[in-house]
């Protein structure tokens, strides 16, 4: 609780305290109007004189329709109609929604709060071979920093000396920790948990991986939603009318009628607090923050709510293959080796390609797993887009495609499943193959189960990828449709067909890496990045940002946002109902002050604690 909400507890409590004293009062004592006038007057500046103040300073400011308006309106007049208890009434009732309605606001941006404190102001730098502690803004690319166990790392770096084990959620939502070690990048915002590591400064703190999300995370409230524009330019015109309303009500039934002013000015008063639209302009923008917090929480950056809003109506979603449904690494995934061991054959094709810097080259390398001895390895001769060729302890060691082993004279076997074939022969005799592939990311059928079942009527797979490749991943994750071979332009006109597909009212959504894919995500109405950590150009160009790669985190966005949007319609049908039907009521004297405080607090309350549920999601 914080120190406003505080002091606004014992502000009500020593209200409601004296109006129970003053209620007593007027039962037992027989006071004459004044005293009990002052009596009451008392008790009200203690409970509410804060929104008279209010009330003054903002129509000073030209903000005159406003709930503090309101309320000190409807308490001053219930005064001068000598309703002096329901005056205090009005005012205690409302300040106790309001501290209500700031312990559900607190409760909500608290998790977006925690997002933004993602790094310490500042670092210990290695100076001089001795430790200085010094602002991050003053931390030069280059120097060596000091993390110890449990600090947060400061500056997007690489580990200089040491390795340790980080807790990444705050940026990722990933729970289990990522072990590094020297020549590793690290992040700011992740968290040490063991050893104390020396780390090499890469950028600087203003283009560091926490303040690029701060910023984004800061900057989302200011592209709103549609249904939160509609809220703003309802409100704008809704609260006038109401007052004209009320100020009719009051004056024309006693000039036409006769009847007492007393009455049908109680029946404006209650009817003007009715109106006031509060639940309504703070409980939906508040369920798109909480909805942008939650989706923050577990690494899924929204860059404003009008995303989100579109995201809640997607019906297509369309992705690129390499890096967002495989993990865009080249690893070997099968072996067959005629005439050496398989440990011989992969030996040797690592040898061979020991100086390219081809794909192929370095997955060969890293399955091979050991330090390489180029000792071994002379007259290396590299044919662009075939292979290379290599004396390997004197031995003539060919690795590349079919073709290249044909030119030899050679005939390679046929892999009978999908991937790049990596052929060997020895001395001029073929060694057998080497099936090298884009594995798919364990969690790409997870993504597409959940997508599915969130209601996602289409998915699409657009690849430059073969013929085959494509058709093996698409029938790995039960994709509707695939189409390979796909330069930029074609992807385009994808899009294009795509987005004549669409139902009315519903959008289209494109998984890329944001950077390859800018064509094709100005033609979708929600662009996503698998942007890594650390990735400039994924946050620049997409809507949402999935800092993880993790696909399934794209069907966690889409529950946030579809619960985001029906908490807020829930919200404004909620509010207008009971509106409506007490305003109705107290417009024909059924319905008096009281009623008209729960459908202004009450109410208010109620949608901004149901607003609040947007930041819990499974």
């Amino acid at each position: 609780m914080t120190k406003r909400q505080r002091n606004l507890l014992v502000k009500i409590i020593a209200g409601a305290v004296l109006f129970a004293v003053a209620v007593v009062i007027k039962h037992v004592v027989d006071l004459p109007w004044w005293g009990e006038l002052i009596l009451f007057l008392a008790v009200y500046a203690e409970a509410g004189w804060d929104v008279i103040y209010k009330a003054g300073r903002n129509i000073a400011h030209g903000q005159i329709f406003d709930e503090n308006f309101l309320m000190a309106v409807a308490s001053v007049a219930a005064f001068a109609i000598g309703e002096y208890p329901e005056a205090v009434e009005v005012i205690l009732f409302y300040q106790i929604g309001t501290w209500f309605e700031q312990m559900a606001v607190g409760r909500s941006r608290q998790a977006v709060s925690d997002l933004l404190d993602l790094c310490p102001d500042e670092a210990t730098v290695l100076r001089d071979g001795k430790p200085e502690t010094v602002l991050v803004d003053e931390v030069e690319v280059g120097e060596h920093i000091l993390v110890r166990a449990g600090e947060k790392i400061p500056l997007d770096a690489v580990v200089f000396q040491g390795h340790t084990t980080l807790d990444t959620a705050a940026l990722t939502g990933e729970s289990m920790p990522a072990s590094v070690k020297e020549g590793d990048e690290v992040f700011s915002g992740c968290v040490n948990l063991s050893g104390a590591i020396e780390l090499t400064v890469t950028k600087p703190a203003s283009e560091s991986t926490a303040a690029k999300i701060m910023e984004m995370v800061e900057s989302s409230a200011s592209s709103k939603a549609k249904t939160e524009q509609f809220i703003t330019k309802f409100a704008r015109y809704y609260t006038p009318c109401v007052v004209i309303a009320a100020v009719i009500l009051a004056v024309l039934p006693p000039l036409i009628t006769g009847q007492a002013w007393s009455e049908w000015i109680y029946r404006a008063l209650t009817f003007l607090i009715i109106s006031c639209p509060c639940a309504l302009v703070i409980s939906v923008p508040l369920s798109f923050f909480g909805g942008i917090g939650c989706a923050s929480k577990q690494g899924v950056l929204v860059k404003g709510s009008n995303y989100l809003e579109a995201l809640s109506h997607a019906e297509i979603v369309v992705m690129d293959k390499t890096g967002t449904l495989t993990e865009g690494k080249f690893h070997v995934t099968q072996q067959n080796a005629v005439g050496i061991s398989e440990a011989e054959q992969l030996e040797l094709a690592a040898l061979a390609e020991s100086a390219s810097n081809h794909p192929i080259g370095q997955s060969l390398r890293e399955a091979y797993g050991k330090e390489l001895d180029t000792s071994r390895v002379q007259d290396i001769q590299e044919s662009a887009g075939h292979g290379v060729s290599a004396l390997v302890d004197g031995k003539k060691v060919l690795a590349g495609n079919a073709a290249y082993l044909q030119e030899a004279g050679l005939e390679p076997l046929v892999p009978r499943q999908t991937g790049t074939a990596v052929h060997v022969a020895v001395d001029g005799v073929y060694a057998g193959y080497l099936l090298i592939a884009d594995a798919v990311k364990p969690d790409s059928a997870e993504a597409v189960r959940e997508l599915r079942r969130s209601g996602i009527d289409c998915l699409a797979m657009l690849t430059g990828d073969s013929e085959s490749t494509a058709k093996a991943v698409g029938e790995a994750l039960q994709l509707d449709e695939v189409h390979a071979k796909c330069l930029p332009a074609d992807k385009v006109s994808y899009m294009q067909q795509y987005r004549e597909k669409l139902s009315g009212g519903r959008t289209l959504v494109f998984v890329g890496d944001g950077m390859n894919d800018a064509p094709v995500l100005a033609q979708s109405d929600v662009g996503v990045a698998m942007g890594g950590l650390g990735s400039d150009a994924a946050i620049a160009a997409a809507d949402l940002v999935i800092l993880d790669d993790k696909p399934s985190k794209l069907a966690f966005a889409v529950r946030v946002a579809r619960k985001t949007m029906r908490l807020a319609r829930e919200n404004i049908v909620f509010a207008l109902g009971v509106k409506a039907v007490i305003l109705v009521l107290g417009a024909c004297g059924l319905a008096g002050i009281g009623w008209a405080v729960f459908a202004d607090v009450g109410v208010s309350v109620i949608a901004i604690l149901n607003a609040t549920r947007a930041m819990r999601q499974k």
